[in-house]
């Protein structure tokens, strides 16, 4: 699994005109799920995500999190992000999850998300979405959950 996450002051998701999602202050995270990837991905992230130090103290160091602060978080499916751009200009995506595998791994993360955090939207599973954000320092940072197995 791989996850851009953004911190945010807010940021929304629309589908079809209509807001499908919106988060205040916290993270945006757009989230692509790998062939091979388990719940153990799902879960290993999820505990990484919540507990990531990226939000000032009152010395304005980074090292409060999203449960420190009370953030919110809005996660977006993106298929995308598991791009192989090596041959050619036109990227494949054969490294990305079959759907209906990806979609149950979305909406294990979201629940992971959602048990210890007070308010988690998301967008719509493959649908054609608009996301716009505020981007809060800007602060994004790129985790993938085969390197958290390898400090394991």
């Amino acid at each position: 699994m791989r996850a851009v996450i953004q911190r945010v002051s807010h940021a929304q998701v629309d589908v079809g005109g209509k807001t499908v999602g919106a988060c205040g202050k916290g993270y945006m995270i757009l989230l692509g799920v790998a062939q091979g990837d388990t719940s153990e991905d799902a879960a290993l992230l999820a505990a990484k995500i919540v507990k990531l130090r990226v939000f000032e103290d009152e010395a304005g160091k980074m090292n409060l999190s999203l449960l420190d602060v009370g953030g919110e978080v809005l996660v977006i499916s993106q298929f995308t992000l598991l791009a192989d751009y090596r041959k050619g200009n036109r990227p494949d995506f054969f490294g990305a999850a079959s759907p209906d595998t990806a979609r149950a791994l979305y909406e294990e993360f979201i629940a992971l998300l959602q048990a210890q955090l007070s308010h988690v939207a998301h967008g719509e599973f493959g649908a054609d979405m608009q996301v716009s954000l505020c981007n809060d320092g800007p602060v994004t940072i790129v985790m993938e959950s085969d390197v958290l197995k390898k400090k394991k």
